[in-house]
């Protein structure tokens, strides 16, 4: 994603800047050897999942340092670690998540990964240093904070739902009678100018649904078609017909992504199998077009099988929420970005990413913002680099003070409303 022109930042009465901005930013970039060791620890041993015990123990020992309440999950390895400010104030929360992925490193890195077919390929590993270097900076300035900071380490954000885990353990209440007022979520991409921050008002990533369809048939011999029920040529057509669906029924300014990313069928040359299997997803940016794609996908399946006689059995699976930005908090978080890191390191998304993330559970909740912080190696075009969930992905090191400092900032900043 292309980010659009920066513009100037606007003013506020609650804004960090002038020397108070300077200072923290230098504050950051004085800790930062301390960030990029914790980085490159977690880097070499990732855990993938809802159950991170070896990362979660990791943390609890960066925390230990530090005057935080600290509390942990009972359904999964989460940790919530809450900062009290010495004067009165609303809560704040700022979240990391942890988890790796199913992948195996090949960066070649003195600290890839040691643990095989496990790598943390979405700068995960980054998120979590970067939100405890901005909570060793908040409790240095616990005088200047006004209410209390909740840090939000998650698990599982990689599809297993972590967020959600956390809020159904009460994760807004972590400081009674003073909930969660607003939130924010820093996301690292290799693929983006490294130290620009990009953020958007309204949809900043899709919603993600996955389904499965299984074509049933009649199997037989592939020289006599007439006497089976091929369900192959039924799947290949389901196939396009989902593709006509889409750009038939999805308004160009409210769009969907639909893919099929496997099919398969049979096990030999001659012989027509009884099933086929196609399974994809569906990536959204509304409620409303949500519900219509995935009711489409069944609706085509269902019908294209029935025009040959063969039955479909259709799965859902529903995935992560559309993650909205409120236009408050994303102004907020461009304005203070564009105070700590200049104006030209703070922009304003062009479009939303049609990928998908749980800290939309969270900010569907209480008014929150996402922001993309660009993290390109050096050396490297953001147009050709490995990016993202990729074997080969690297991200620049150089920009976790600056993710520190913007989450410090953000969090003494305020809610914007």
């Amino acid at each position: 994603m292309e980010p659009a022109p920066a513009q100037g930042p606007a003013s506020s009465s609650r804004e960090v800047e002038g020397e108070g901005v300077s200072s923290l930013l230098a504050a950051a970039r004085a800790d930062a050897d301390r960030t990029v060791d914790l980085r490159r620890r977690l880097h070499r041993h990732p855990e993938v999942g809802l159950h991170l015990p070896r990362t979660q123990a990791t943390v609890l020992a960066e925390l230990a340092e530090l005057p935080v309440e600290v509390s942990v999950g009972t359904t999964t390895t989460s940790a919530v670690a809450v900062l009290r400010g010495a004067r009165p104030g609303p809560t704040y929360l700022l979240r990391a998540d942890m988890d790796g992925l199913p992948v195996h490193e090949d960066t070649g890195l003195p600290f890839a990964s040691e643990v095989p077919g496990a790598m943390h390929a979405c700068g995960h590993d980054l998120h979590v240093a970067m939100l405890l270097g901005a909570a060793r900076l908040l409790a240095e300035r616990r005088d200047e904070l006004a209410g209390q900071v909740v840090f939000m380490l998650q698990p599982g954000e990689e599809g297993f739902h972590g967020a959600r885990y956390m809020l159904e353990e009460g994760l807004l209440d972590a400081v009674p009678g003073a909930p969660v007022r607003e939130a924010f979520a820093l996301h690292v991409f290799a693929n983006q100018p490294s130290g620009v921050v990009s953020v958007r008002p309204g949809p900043m990533m899709a919603a993600a649904d996955h389904w499965q369809v299984t074509v049933r048939g009649r199997g037989g011999h592939a020289s006599m078609p007439h006497a089976a029920a091929d369900p192959v040529p039924v799947a290949a057509e389901i196939v396009l017909a989902l593709q006509a669906m889409v750009t038939r029924r999805a308004p160009v300014f409210d769009p969907a992504v639909l893919t099929v990313a496997h099919l398969t069928a049979g096990s030999t040359d001659n012989v027509i199998p009884d099933t086929a299997f196609l399974e994809g997803t569906i990536r959204t940016l509304s409620a409303e077009r949500r519900a219509d794609m995935v009711a489409g996908v069944e609706r085509v399946a269902r019908h294209v099988a029935a025009a040959h006689e063969l039955d479909v059995e259709f799965e859902h699976r529903r995935g992560y929420p559309v993650t909205v930005n409120d236009g408050g908090v994303a102004e907020a978080v461009r304005s203070t970005a564009a105070g700590l890191l200049g104006p030209d390191c703070a922009t304003l998304a062009r479009e939303p990413l049609m990928g998908a993330e749980d800290f939309s559970y969270v900010i569907e909740r209480v008014p929150g913002a996402m922001a993309f912080l660009g993290a390109c190696a050096p050396g490297q075009d953001p147009a050709t680099t490995a990016g993202n969930h990729s074997n080969l992905v690297v991200f620049d090191e150089a920009v976790l003070p600056d993710g520190a400092a913007l989450y410090a900032a953000m969090a003494l900043r305020g809610p914007a409303g």
